[in-house]
């Protein structure tokens, strides 16, 4: 069963408003975060005429995402907003996503909702606060932050004129025996209501990668280092296949390079087909078991044999 499970037992927190939430003593403080990331007007038209000329001139817009499959902590109505974190404490990411239709020239997908949702830094899922990440790490209820159980780290953006969403986030954490990652679905046809994205159909779903040497410089860094254990690599991931950017690897760039903590931008132009049909449900693709512990009406994938063969061409 995949995108319905609904744990009613989890009721240690109380749902932040979509903008609000503090980070847990010792964590990363929102308002630098914010600051960290925030665009002048004259930024954020120059960044959309820049993301604008290169998805019409980048040969690499042309190749279709590889898609795979949704995974085993997926859930329905997630949260139409910029900022996902909800006072979870990490390094901040900010993450730009430009939505591209590959089978017309690159066109910008004007009105594409993106869905993304990732685990916290100790590999813990919204919804799935009890599953065993794997190695050692705190429980997820010693993180102190305000976060609804539910809802963290998920949310909806709708695609602007230039195919472009900004999400702000955390960089994630890691959960045996996956490699860090972000899952994503492109949604088109459907409408924003009561807060969330409904209608339409899922075009695209798949999976956003980082780069080992800075994944594994961000997770020495607390909350991360907190979680110990062994790391899987890309090469070693059972979903990634080598693929670079069609396979998802985002290109990442440091706010500060001397100083990781700083936070991280990471961008990706994402070729999908508006007229195709994805949903990433049953068969098809890797998304990887749940960690010992996660609930039993959790939804399940099947891991493939191999990396190659875990993941199928758009």
């Amino acid at each position: 069963m995949t995108g319905n499970h609904k744990d009613s037992t989890i009721t240690r927190r109380r749902a932040l408003a979509v903008t609000g939430g503090t980070v847990a003593a010792g964590g990363l403080a929102v308002a630098g975060y914010q600051s960290a990331f925030a665009d002048t007007a004259a930024d954020a038209e120059a960044s959309a005429s820049a993301s604008a000329t290169s998805t019409s001139t980048s040969s690499s817009c042309m190749t279709l995402m590889t898609s795979v499959t949704e995974g085993p902590y997926y859930l329905d109505g997630a949260l139409v907003r910029k900022d996902i974190t909800e006072g979870k404490s990490g390094v901040p990411l900010t993450l730009r996503l430009t939505v591209v239709d590959a089978t017309d020239g690159c066109t910008p997908v004007s009105g594409a909702a993106v869905e993304i949702w990732h685990c916290d830094a100790w590999g813990y899922y919204s919804g799935y606060t009890t599953a065993n990440p794997g190695g050692s790490a705190p429980a997820e209820s010693e993180d102190g932050s305000t976060a609804d159980d539910n809802t963290y780290l998920r949310g909806y953006q709708v695609a602007n004129a230039n195919g472009v969403v900004k999400f702000e986030t955390i960089f994630p954490g890691w959960y045996t025996p996956r490699t860090c990652h972000i899952h994503l679905k492109v949604h088109t046809g459907g409408q924003k209501e009561d807060g969330t994205y409904e209608g339409g159909k899922v075009n695209y779903t798949g999976q956003l990668f980082f780069p080992d040497d800075i994944a594994e410089e961000i997770f020495t860094l607390e909350p991360y280092s907190e979680h110990s254990g062994s790391y899987t690599t890309l090469d070693n991931d059972m979903v990634y296949d080598g693929g670079g950017t069609s396979s998802g690897l985002l290109t990442l760039k440091a706010v500060h390079k001397a100083d990781p903590s700083k936070g991280y931008k990471g961008s990706i132009t994402l070729g999908v087909d508006p007229d195709a049909e994805n949903t990433g449900a049953g068969g098809g693709g890797g998304g990887g078991t749940p960690p010992s512990g996660a609930p039993s009406d959790a939804p399940t994938g099947t891991p493939p044999s191999d990396a190659p063969s875990a993941s199928a061409s758009s």
